[in-house]
């Protein structure tokens, strides 16, 4: 048996050759890290990271204690002072591509983080790339930033995949539509191929079942109740809700995947224990009658588990909509986890 030596992280055999498994990877506009978590599952190392909004800070090092992170902003940061690596993750802003926003995208100066990301691949040269964004950026509006953005990717030297995911189809527990960028560098001679979906979905039930009791309401003015939680993080917001949401339905079954986890706890899904809000017209939905405490929002260790962070990723904040906000940025780990597979496996093809 022939044997190519490298450190160990994890080992595949193919045919008579053992390979051993090991690449360093740096994660940009990092967030909490959903991204990062995916990928060491699949046996990638996280070296370095960086995020910039010190509100996360205490969340990332307590769940990647392992991992340097760079506090600074990223337009300040030259490439030489980022570490060498294999592969680059990240999720650059996304509100200025958001169809629930603006939706400015490059126009704004966070749609332009986007050329951050790509300044730090081309300087940097790692065998691959992923970089994860909003559906948004697929609209017509923003065809030729779009084409651009693309385009420069082909100018630094990557074969590029692009290709829109729904997270509801790589067994996490939730319709969530985003775009994600995959490129390999040419000389490797690979394109890369999107994991085919599984063939069964997960659903609220299994998810957030044995979270239905425990559960306590925000402290007053929707700060964190912290240790008083029996269950760390399984608190929820409350207050009203707006027109805006009371626009639609917003509770799924438990036999049903959740809505999109949003950055927004006002407008977290309602829990699955809620019966369907009542339409009243085209833009006007209620809860039903004498059924109203029925209707709370997710909590979000409920929306943690719906994005696939493990029970014992713990989130620190002193106000629940900066809990809400780290949770529903998050990239969902198993989904990170499919594609960072399937980049291992067609690596060593």
């Amino acid at each position: 048996m022939t044997f190519f030596l490298f450190k160990l992280t994890s080992f595949y055999v193919k045919g008579d050759i053992l390979l051993f498994f090991y690449m360093n990877v740096i994660s940009l506009f990092a967030g909490v890290g959903g991204f990062d978590l995916g990928f060491k599952n699949a046996g990638f190392t996280i070296i370095w990271a960086n995020e910039r909004e010190k509100d996360i800070w205490k969340t990332y090092r307590y769940n990647h204690p392992k991992t340097i992170l760079d506090k600074r902003d990223i337009t300040y940061i030259p490439a030489h002072e980022i570490p060498n690596c294999d592969g680059i993750i990240g999720g650059p802003p996304c509100q200025s591509w958001s169809q629930a926003g603006l939706a400015k995208g490059i126009q704004d100066i966070r749609g332009q983080l986007i050329y951050e990301f790509i300044r730090i691949v081309k300087e940097k040269q790692p065998r691959f790339f992923v970089m994860e964004n909003v559906s948004g950026l697929l609209q017509r509006k923003h065809k030729t930033a779009f084409i651009n953005i693309c385009s420069t990717f082909n100018q630094i030297g990557y074969t590029l995949s692009v290709k829109m995911l729904n997270a509801a189809d790589y067994g996490i527990p939730q319709d969530r539509k985003r775009v994600f960028f995959v490129g390999f560098r040419k000389d490797l001679g690979i394109r890369y191929q999107f994991p085919t979906p599984f063939p069964s979905k997960v659903t609220l039930h299994q998810a957030i079942k044995d979270l239905q009791t425990n559960v306590l309401s925000g402290k007053a003015n929707n700060h964190s109740n912290k240790e008083r939680c029996v269950i760390p993080n399984h608190e929820y917001m409350t207050g009203d809700f707006s027109s805006r949401y009371l626009s639609r339905n917003r509770a799924r079954t438990w036999n049903q995947q959740s809505f999109t986890i949003q950055a927004g706890g006002r407008h977290a899904p309602i829990h699955p224990q809620a019966p369907k809000m009542i339409q009243q017209t085209k833009d006007t939905y209620t809860f039903l009658p004498q059924k109203e405490s029925l209707y709370r929002r997710l909590s979000i260790r409920e929306c943690a588990r719906i994005q696939t962070f493990p029970d014992n990723f713990l989130f620190f904040y002193d106000r629940l909509t900066t809990g809400y906000k780290m949770v529903g940025n998050a990239v969902p780990v198993q989904l990170a986890f499919v594609i960072a597979k399937s980049i291992q496996k067609q690596l060593l093809e």
